[in-house]
């Protein structure tokens, strides 16, 4: 799988019929592995280890409805609340991060109302704050860590 920039963690593997299959610890379920998922775990593992978010926040690949379209956010993560406190935005390491994956998180957050967002790909990582009131985003060099 691909060597991505995030420290090492021990995402369980196994094979089952020629297929390699990697569990997700939030879903607690088996995937099979393709490069968008690897990134979509590790991510997570980073949210959970580095920032020190509990997995009972973290909600993964839910569907929600953007102007009557189905859509499927890959990570969020609430506060204490219940309020959507970061919107992530995961891709394979191989795709571009560019201007449509930018407007991608942006129109989601529309619906959504995340206070921060996070775009990968595994390698680079980009992360903002939304400010409603006066609808600009200011770029992060660090995601803060979480402490609601």
């Amino acid at each position: 799988m691909y060597k991505l920039n995030f420290p090492l963690y021990q995402i369980p593997l196994k094979n089952k019929e020629n297929k390699t299959l990697v569990f997700d610890s939030i879903r607690k379920k088996w995937l099979k592995l393709v490069p968008e998922e690897w990134v979509r775990l590790n991510c997570i593992e980073f949210l959970i280890n580095e920032k020190k978010i509990s997995r009972s926040l973290i909600s993964v690949e839910k569907e929600f409805k953007l102007n009557n379209l189905k859509k499927r956010f890959d990570i969020v993560v609430f506060n204490k609340k219940g309020e959507i406190y970061l919107l992530v935005e995961c891709k394979a390491p191989n795709v571009k991060i560019s201007q449509s994956v930018f407007n991608q998180i942006t129109k989601y957050n529309l619906v959504l109302k995340s206070k921060f967002l996070m775009i990968s790909n595994g390698i680079n990582h980009y992360f903002f704050s939304m400010n409603f009131e006066s609808q600009k985003i200011e770029f992060l060099k660090e995601l803060p860590y979480y402490d609601l």
